[in-house]
């Protein structure tokens, strides 16, 4: 999610292009190396691109998951297993029983499994957004792996499906800096005009109605 252009902070003091720094460590192993070496050079990049952490910190992020947990809790059920046969993480089995009651212990609040689909249409999702959407931006960055779940086409002139093949997660929403590349620039100029170009409209459409 982080694989940013240039050096950020966001989760951790990261390098830019960190991806390709993590693969340029795992490679520059002499012959013989090991994979678990290799697999520690590549991980050190990410819990400890400074040198100066004394062992890696798995801990949750400091300011806590609380208000992630409350949304997914409330809004954004997402039923995921893991298995030995097609997944590199530990086996996990998903339960919504133990979810319901976690919500419940937790926020004192029932999840809506079926809410969003209800609500956006699930896998159907263009047909509530050509209905009742409008002057929505649909920005992608596809190194961002959310990026897959998103609308990946334009509905109509104020649906629009914005994308960036070297962007990560969120990049548009963060401040600009020196470093942004002009790929960056670019797209957030495109949405500030359109957006600027809805509210134009709305406000020349609702002048014309009191002109009537």
């Amino acid at each position: 999610m982080v694989n940013y252009p240039y050096p950020s902070e966001f989760l951790m003091t990261l390098p830019g292009h960190p991806i390709k720094e993590v693969c340029r460590r795992i490679d520059q192993g002499p012959a013989g190396t090991s994979i678990l070496e290799r697999i520690y050079e590549g991980v050190n990049v990410y819990y400890n691109y400074t040198g100066e952490a004394k062992c890696f910190e798995l801990d949750d992020d400091p300011h806590g998951l609380s208000g992630w947990n409350w949304q997914a809790c409330t809004e954004m059920v997402m039923p995921m297993s893991s298995s030995q046969e097609s997944s590199m993480f530990p086996p996990y089995e998903y339960n919504y029983t133990s979810y319901l009651e976690d919500c419940i212990k937790s926020f004192g609040v029932e999840p809506r499994p079926k809410w969003i689909t209800t609500e956006f249409g699930g896998h159907n999702i263009l047909a509530p957004l050509k209905k009742f959407g409008s002057n929505i931006i649909f920005s992608n960055s596809l190194l961002d792996p959310w990026s897959g779940g998103s609308v990946l086409q334009n509905i109509f002139e104020s649906i629009v499906f914005l994308v960036t093949k070297e962007g990560a997660h969120h990049i548009n929403l963060r401040a600009s800096t020196g470093n942004d590349p002009d790929w960056l620039v670019e797209q957030r100029a495109t949405e500030i005009k359109l957006i600027q170009g809805w509210i134009s409209d709305y406000y020349r459409k609702s002048k014309a109605v009191f002109d009537i």
